[in-house]
């Protein structure tokens, strides 16, 4: 079964008091559109700067420890891991949150509040194809005797083991399979926990201002300071907690087996950026290709073939340069006399063959009718053509730029109209009809 997008059913406020800071601020999450991912606006600042969840925004150095940041330039917002936390727990990969202040809030210490308010808003299902990352290849990092090992799964499991020099502080252990049920019951509540010196020394520093017993669980000699445990095992849930929201600002969701022993952010983001370079490195393997627009309104060569299974010589678009998704777009086939074809066909005076301008009006077609999400993860077949008409010689040196309007798109089948023109005229033209077939036919 393949995941659905998915967003909030309607906008929700939420107030606190930042953990570090001391600040107050609000709040406000909204629904998002299919492909738009997770992002913060800081409406408190000039312009409402936006600040997109993706590897290259995480910050590292913002003078406060022991939290998750994220940023650009000078705009930053620190404690996002709960929330993220939350945002991955239960799937919700669209969401817009305006904020007023630089940290999130801390309210009880954990993702309750925030798991409360999704549930309580609703939990809207999109009509799309959800991205996920599915680890290849085991990767591991470790810092002072910490460590954190990934491997390749069919499901996002975590299994922590963490473990203090501290009397009261034992050993705990905590392995769970990351899904709606399990996160809401097992992982949310778990709150954030420090020892009674690591607090002193956060406050000489200036830090932990809005911290209190209340939502932080401070561990003394004795114990826990004036609270008590949800959870026997709640210090290495939380940890789990943390870990969660931290590798969800890949953008999406992994699959695979994470093994951590003692971790914490530090750890947590050096996993991420690693993980984010496999990513990188490897094309996504999933059920299908999945091509988001993200907003583009332009699709490189890279993007074309990341669409089309086509390849040289037979590849015959260079470039998107519109596109409505899903509806019309314009190509574009630099003709030189490096094309193969020219080597056979008319030798002595080239000719570029009509029955190619009709392959790249159909490949063109292809672009734009698979950009739909309807048809992710298939592949679309030149079934059909009518009315096809060449009215122009071309020859190397033309740009070919090829208009395509989608005028009857069904589940199985489009219907597309195209037309080719060079220097303003019209070179060929068609009406093409394509059948779709999963991409597993190609393997």
């Amino acid at each position: 079964m393949v995941e659905r997008q998915k967003t909030i059913g309607k906008e929700f406020y939420l107030s606190g008091i930042g953990l570090h800071t001391g600040c107050g601020v609000n709040i406000r999450c909204k629904p998002a559109p299919i492909n738009s991912g997770i992002s913060f606006v800081r409406v408190d600042l000039s312009g409402r700067p936006v600040i997109l969840v993706k590897p290259s925004h995480i910050q590292i150095h913002t003078g406060i420890p022991r939290c998750t940041s994220i940023g650009h330039g000078e705009v930053v917002i620190q404690t996002v891991e709960h929330l993220m936390s939350a945002l991955g727990g239960l799937g919700i990969t669209n969401l817009i949150v305006e904020i007023d202040a630089p940290e999130l809030p801390g309210l009880d210490g954990s993702g309750l509040d925030f798991v409360k308010a999704i549930v309580d808003a609703g939990i809207a299902i999109q009509d799309a194809p959800a991205p996920y990352f599915e680890i290849t290849e085991p990767l591991r990092v470790e810092l002072n005797g910490c460590s954190i090992d990934v491997i390749p799964a069919k499901t996002f499991k975590i299994s922590y083991i963490l473990a203090y020099a501290h009397n009261f502080l034992q050993s705990q252990f905590f392995g769970a399979t990351v899904e709606p049920k399990t996160f809401q019951e097992a992982i949310a509540p778990a709150r954030t926990f420090c020892l009674e010196e690591e607090a002193e020394e956060l406050r000489k520093q200036g830090l932990g201002k809005g911290a209190t017993y209340k939502n932080t669980l401070v561990i003394g000699r004795n114990g826990i300071i004036q609270n008590t445990p949800r959870f026997p095992d709640e210090f290495a849930r939380h940890k789990v907690l943390d870990l969660i929201g931290d590798l969800y600002l890949l953008g999406m969701p992994i699959r695979g087996h994470v093994f951590a022993v003692k971790s914490g952010h530090t750890l947590n983001v050096a996993l991420l950026k690693k993980i984010y370079q496999q990513m990188e490195k490897s094309p996504q393997r999933d059920d299908g290709v999945n091509f988001y627009l993200d907003g583009k309104k332009t699709i490189d060569i890279d993007g074309i073939m990341h669409i089309l299974p086509h390849r040289y010589p037979f590849l015959l678009v260079d470039r998107v340069i519109e596109i409505e998704q899903g509806k019309k777009g314009i190509g574009i086939k630099n003709v030189t006399i490096n094309d193969n074809f020219f080597q056979g066909h008319f030798p002595s005076r080239p000719v570029m063959p009509g029955v190619l301008m009709v392959e790249a009006m159909a490949q063109t077609a292809g672009v734009v009718i698979l950009t739909n999400e309807e048809h992710h993860g298939k592949v679309a077949f030149f079934l059909s053509a009518d009315n096809v008409k060449f009215r122009k010689v071309v020859v190397p040196g033309d740009q070919l730029i090829i208009e395509v309007e989608v005028v009857r798109d069904r589940p199985k089948t489009a219907q597309v109209r195209a037309v080719t023109k060079v220097d303003g005229e019209v070179a060929a033209q068609a009406e093409m009809v394509f059948s779709f077939t999963d991409t597993s036919y190609l393997k």
